[in-house]
């Protein structure tokens, strides 16, 4: 039964993916000249390096002289819906661009939803991951996924290899609890030599709000989803019978920062987390699966792996958070056409692989993602990306400060959880902009 599952899910998504380019190939085309449309100048800003899509791009060209025009700029995360939004409004704007879902609230205005006559819902489900259905809406598709990037769970063997831990990597966040007495040192003044991992801080926590985000879905908080009006949700501290899962997040999180608790391990005198453990000065590090080859390179005597992130020991179903990118045909692009075909030749599953390879990560084809290449980094990336799950945020910037301001109210005792969560709900609920429902391309 097994593999007659297989076969079907292979199929299914193939058959989807045929679809998609066919479709795009002919509907998105409405002259009644004989002769077939040409591509033309294409130009893509995006938010992930030129190195992660060049290989692709320079792929498709050698294939195809008559792409040659399409060009891909790389432009700083942190501005790029400034650099956008002022580029619309003076008609010198992208033809297509590629964001993660941390974009996506913001910039929904700012998009050509794709419509459902040119992609259904159900072959758009069957051809990418299950995360990837953060891009749909009532009125059409707002990205065509690429590419998938999951939290993976780095660990420094030789640190716990020396501290008698012979696992790979803690499978729950319990477990992982357990370890911080075998392996935190401090000094004489108390301070942290060694670290376990770094949680329960917000600052110097490098990836704290993918952290939050993997540890609030597992528990079963979707912080903020689409209501049956086509409204914001935002659900933080709502209670679950007598307990609240996002007050049990906050108080697991926290904990780590904790002086008078066994389990402490962090706190905010020490630098950011990604160059502590690259130093060789902490045990775990949560981190995106892109980052591999960056950590390799600076520092190449560490003695590192990865695994996936722990889950909680009463999960019934594994979760993970991960920056799904995506293609988007923005407002006032002046070539559709020609953005739409360049986005479908992205998908096709050999430039799809290409652009996952050159940039770490995982591709956000099914048809990829089942029959994932057999060596040790996409053993876990690849089924890291295919329990991902993500949420509707506002911008990055705009989320970092109501969760930095949540999780410092907590660790200080300025405010109770359940109310640092409610004025993170509040917060949340203001940052998102309203929804403007357009018209389909």
């Amino acid at each position: 039964m097994k593999n007659i599952s297989l076969f079907q899910t292979l199929f299914i998504g193939a058959f989807g993916l045929f679809a998609l380019i066919g479709i795009f190939a002919f509907s998105t085309y409405s002259g009644s000249s004989s002769s077939e449309k040409t591509i033309g100048v294409v130009t893509i800003w995006g938010v992930l390096p030129k190195s992660s899509v060049q290989p692709a791009l320079t792929k498709m060209v050698q294939s195809n002289q008559k792409l040659k025009d399409i060009s891909y700029t790389s432009k700083n995360p942190a501005t790029f819906e400034a650099d956008l939004t002022k580029a619309i409004a003076s008609g010198s704007g992208p033809d297509l661009i590629l964001i993660s879902q941390e974009d996506l609230a913001t910039l929904t205005g700012e998009i050509n939803p794709i419509s459902y006559n040119t992609l259904s819902q159900r072959k758009f489900m069957n051809t990418f991951s299950d995360g990837s259905a953060i891009y749909l809406r009532s009125n059409g598709i707002y990205g065509l996924p690429v590419t998938i990037d999951p939290l993976v769970l780095y660990y420094n063997q030789t640190i716990l290899v020396s501290s008698g831990i012979v696992s790979e990597a803690s499978t729950t966040w319990e477990m992982l609890t357990g370890w911080a007495p075998r392996v935190v040192k401090l000094t004489k003044t108390h301070n942290i030599s060694r670290a376990l991992i770094s949680l329960g801080t917000y600052s110097n926590v490098h990836n704290a709000r993918g952290v939050l985000s993997t540890l609030f879905l597992q528990a079963g908080v979707p912080i903020v989803t689409l209501n049956t009006h086509g409204g914001y949700k935002i659900s933080l501290n709502t209670a679950n019978g007598a307990s609240s899962p996002g007050e049990s997040v906050l108080r697991f999180y926290t904990q780590f920062a904790d002086p008078t608790k066994v389990s402490y391990t962090w706190n905010t005198t020490l630098p950011d987390s990604q160059q502590v453990f690259i130093h060789g000065d902490s045990a775990l590090y949560l981190g995106y699966a892109s980052e591999a080859s960056f950590i390799a390179e600076a520092n190449p005597n560490l003695s590192f792996d990865i695994a996936q992130v722990p889950q909680l020991q009463t999960a019934s179903f594994k979760t993970d958070y991960a920056k799904i990118y995506a293609f988007s045909v923005p407002r006032g692009s002046r070539n559709v056409y020609g953005a739409l075909k360049v986005a479908s030749l992205f998908i096709n599953p050999a430039n799809d692989r290409l652009v996952a390879q050159s940039s770490g990560t995982a591709p956000a084809l099914r048809s990829l993602l089942e029959a994932a290449p057999n060596d040790p980094v996409s053993a876990v990336v690849y089924p890291a990306a295919i329990m991902s799950r993500t949420w509707l945020s506002p911008t990055p910037t705009m989320t970092d400060n109501i969760f930095s301001r949540m999780i410092k109210d907590v660790v200080t005792g300025k405010t109770s959880i359940a109310q640092a969560l409610t004025n993170a709900e509040q917060l949340i609920r203001s940052a998102l902009p309203d929804i403007k429902t357009k018209k389909p391309t």
